[in-house]
């Protein structure tokens, strides 16, 4: 699938809004990969965004799933304290800080009735069962893995390519289980490194993603093994995603520095600092999805200072152009160092 690619370059699915069909199918029309991201919709938001991509697009793309993890044990009362002296601030009201599993069932379902060719996988394991219900429709299985241990699981279940995250990445870390310590849940891999050390792990073809913005970042994890390139940040700027407004315009200003933090969902993931995170970081619980529902009306007052505004460290490079104009110059950009990569080998 991902070797056949006209460019290979592949959109993240960016859960909460950003990843819209209209910007799913501009990517994979202009050559590159486009995924939805099923999380935090319902199954029937879902079953109408592919059905809206596949009317804009004749060209496939994939579809991501949140796996739900196991139930938080960690005492959150304190951090509810927290959050509800913060959102009397900003004239909100605490969410419910529930756990639930995402509707991941009834998504894997749809995803199978439907046959989207390519299903990918985050924050762990698909059931072995429901990779091989998934292969024997077709469908190509990617799994997120941080490290090389997570590699070998997914390898063990039957995925087809591995989604390699490095630390740079913006938004949520994909990794199985959060050790509640760490903000990185484990070893915190830059994208090169996380790339060859599960690259020297397993025999699968990988997908790199983290940080990666230009034609360059895409020829060094090629030059280093990976299939494809996968972006995120890079098209939140797109007149096609439905990044807010207040979101664009802190990441066009580009003057904040990016940290990871449990502070808006109760996992480790990677955004602008702002004063929400600043004071909540040290205090936040490793409790996803808990954390997601307690604080969600509180970011959605819009309030930059309180919103989560996930980001890649590289985001300052990110441009507001359309999608398939960002595909066309990362194609352009990836063409000219192969030819002056190949000239220097000729000279020398």
């Amino acid at each position: 699938m991902f070797h056949t690619l006209a460019v290979p370059v592949i959109a993240a699915p960016m859960a909460g809004g950003a990843s819209t069909p209209e910007l799913v199918a501009a990517v994979s029309d202009a050559g590159g990969f486009g995924f939805l991201a099923a999380g935090y919709i319902t199954v029937e938001q879902l079953a109408e965004k592919i059905t809206q991509t596949s009317q804009l697009t004749s060209k496939p793309f994939g579809v991501n799933l949140f796996v739900p993890g196991t139930r938080p044990t960690a005492d959150i009362s304190s951090y509810v304290d927290r959050v509800t002296a913060c959102a009397e601030k900003v004239g909100a009201v605490p969410g419910d800080p529930r756990w639930d599993d995402d509707n991941y069932a009834a998504k894997l379902e749809l995803v199978l009735a439907l046959r989207v060719p390519v299903v990918s996988f985050t924050f762990g394991l698909p059931d072995a069962d429901d990779v091989q219900r998934l292969k024997a429709t077709g469908t190509t299985i990617v799994v997120t893995v941080t490290t090389p241990s997570e590699a070998r699981q997914a390898q063990q279940i039957g995925a087809d390519v591995l989604c390699v995250q490095g630390a740079d990445a913006g938004a949520h870390r994909g990794t199985f289980t959060d050790d509640g310590i760490s903000p990185g849940g484990g070893e915190l891999y830059g994208t090169l490194a996380a790339l060859t050390l599960v690259r020297n792990t397993v025999d699968l073809p990988v997908i790199a993603t983290g940080g990666l913005m230009r034609g360059a970042d895409v020829a060094a994890v090629l030059a280093a093994g990976a299939v494809a390139a996968q972006l995120g940040t890079a098209f939140l700027g797109c007149p096609e995603a439905g990044t807010t407004a207040v979101h664009r315009e802190a990441l066009a200003e580009g003057a904040r520095r990016t940290a990871l933090t449990r502070a808006f969902t109760g996992r480790p993931a990677r955004g602008l600092v702002n004063r929400f995170l600043i004071e909540n970081s040290v205090h936040a619980p490793a409790a996803y999805p808990n954390v997601h529902h307690l604080t969600k009306p509180v970011r959605a007052t819009g309030e930059l200072e309180v919103m989560s505004l996930w980001a890649g460290t590289t985001y300052p490079l990110a441009t507001a152009e359309p999608a398939a104009d960002i595909v066309r110059r990362l194609h352009a950009e990836l063409t000219d160092v192969v030819n002056s990569l190949a000239e220097r080998f000729q000279r020398g």
